[in-house]
């Protein structure tokens, strides 16, 4: 295993930030460890970067502890964390060169760097200062550092955070071409990012794993098996509906159209639409649909 967590604890004085957490992530695969703000994602990153002590519990990188030899750990580990801390005075090579300088690279540290520049996209930008640089292009020297030592384990906090739509391809598929050889543990809030680039999803809330399943199996974990989408002529009485079998819940979406989650293996559309004729709607659109990744982690940490 590359990264294994075994009962994980983290306290800030009487908080639990991380309460018994345990998991074990492979090489090659790239998994999102999503959660709501203050669920403890990244005191979990820096714990396993070696950036924060646990108070309890063991983690060990490429079967490393992380306790015992820290620094053997760091030369294992590339790290981007949410605030990306960069000089902002130095300019992009420079920069890159000072980082390769302080993983000992030595020889191969102009190897690393020109790689590093080309690999994220910073050709055009690296006679630059860092602080004459976007946000967009900041993160790619952030990834460039994170990557320059070729680290087994990749920890990526936010990582595109402030991204155009053609950077934000260009840096998912640079985390999917990156899982191939490596571990990537990504913490984002964009669940269209999760679902382009993870094989595998960790729900944490309150310090706690929810959920931890393959990407494409998460909406299985829910009592909800599918969500209905259906548009009316006018506003219906949600407590009307709801008394159809099957139906879990219905949340109004805009003035006429609602989502309706089902717990039901059978088809309710017919339902759906006698509940109209009885009630004089007119059933503009139904669509039945999979439950979406961002509906599964709603109902696991609200």
């Amino acid at each position: 295993m590359s990264v294994t967590a075994i009962k994980v604890s983290k306290a800030y004085g009487k908080q639990m930030a991380l309460d018994q957490v345990t998991f074990s992530i492979d090489q090659g695969e790239v998994v999102a460890l999503l959660g709501p703000n203050g669920a403890g994602k990244s005191t979990m990153m820096k714990i396993i970067a070696c950036y924060l002590p646990q108070s309890s519990g063991q983690v060990h990188v490429c079967n490393i502890d992380v306790a015992q030899n820290p620094l053997a750990v760091k030369k294992n580990v590339g790290y981007l964390p949410e605030n990306n801390p960069l000089y902002l005075d130095m300019y992009v090579k420079e920069y890159l060169y000072f980082v390769a300088g302080l993983y000992g690279l030595g020889n191969k540290g102009k190897e690393r760097v020109e790689e590093m520049i080309e690999l994220t996209g910073l050709t055009a930008e690296y006679g630059k200062t860092i602080g004459a640089l976007s946000r967009g292009y900041r993160q790619r020297v952030g990834l460039a550092q994170a990557l320059i030592h070729d680290p087994k384990v990749l920890i990526l906090d936010e990582p595109t955070s402030g991204l155009d739509p053609n950077q934000l391809a260009e840096i998912r598929q640079l985390i999917k071409e990156t899982g191939k050889e490596k571990t990537v543990i990504l913490s984002t809030h964009i669940m269209q990012e999760v679902e382009a680039v993870c094989n595998r999803v960790i729900i944490v809330n309150q310090g706690r794993i929810m959920a931890d399943s393959p990407t494409g199996e998460v909406q299985l974990l829910t009592k909800a098996r599918s969500v209905i989408v259906a548009e009316f002529d006018q506003a219906i009485d949600l407590e009307k509906i709801r008394q159809i079998d099957g139906i879990m819940d219905v949340v109004k979406e805009s003035a006429t159209i609602y989502r309706i989650f089902t717990g039901s293996s059978r088809d309710i559309r017919p339902d759906i639409f006698e509940f109209a004729v009885q009630n004089k709607l007119v059933l503009l659109s139904i669509e039945q649909k999979k439950q979406s990744l961002e509906e599964v982690f709603r109902q696991m940490t609200l």
